[in-house]
């Protein structure tokens, strides 16, 4: 009667919430990302990293994605062997694509955000998400952390 049970792999860590499309909406994204990312033992790094892009995309899509009477979601997907993060966030203005702009006005105080994302990200893409929105997805990876190499004569047990 002894049967082998089959061992299940560690699963990643996923999230997903729909969110009010107002600025206390946009902050708390930014608070759900980072206390599930600190829950799932990510890297500070990426963590750090995550609640800027987060804030970003969520402002993004409360102040151009905006439709009276619907809510932007926030999802994340985090694989912890890999150290891979996706953040993705839906809103419901999909004829309104993001770009971020090249140039700059003098004493311009917005427009800045993609470009942040930009540096940030390994990678961003928007895709549709029909029946009209769209889905700004980013993708994160941990920066791999290398043992430090001891000089040939220092040989520490």
């Amino acid at each position: 009667m002894n049967q082998i049970v089959p061992q299940l792999a560690p699963s990643n860590c996923g999230f997903t919430q729909l969110l009010s499309s107002t600025r206390r909406g946009a902050r708390l994204a930014r608070l759900l990302a980072a206390s599930s990312l600190h829950s799932w033992g990510a890297p500070h790094e990426l963590t750090e990293r995550a609640e800027l892009v987060v804030a970003e995309l969520a402002a993004n899509a409360v102040v151009h994605g905006h439709v009276p009477g619907r809510d932007f979601r926030l999802t994340l997907h985090f694989d912890p062997a890999t150290g891979l993060l996706r953040v993705e966030v839906t809103d419901a203005r999909g004829e309104r694509l993001p770009r971020p702009s090249r140039e700059r006005r003098p004493l311009s105080t917005g427009g800045y955000g993609l470009m942040l994302v930009t540096a940030l990200a390994d990678h961003w893409e928007t895709v549709p998400h029909p029946p009209g929105g769209k889905t700004v997805r980013v993708v994160l990876t941990a920066a791999p952390t290398a043992t430090p190499a001891l000089p040939s004569g220092d040989r520490r047990a």
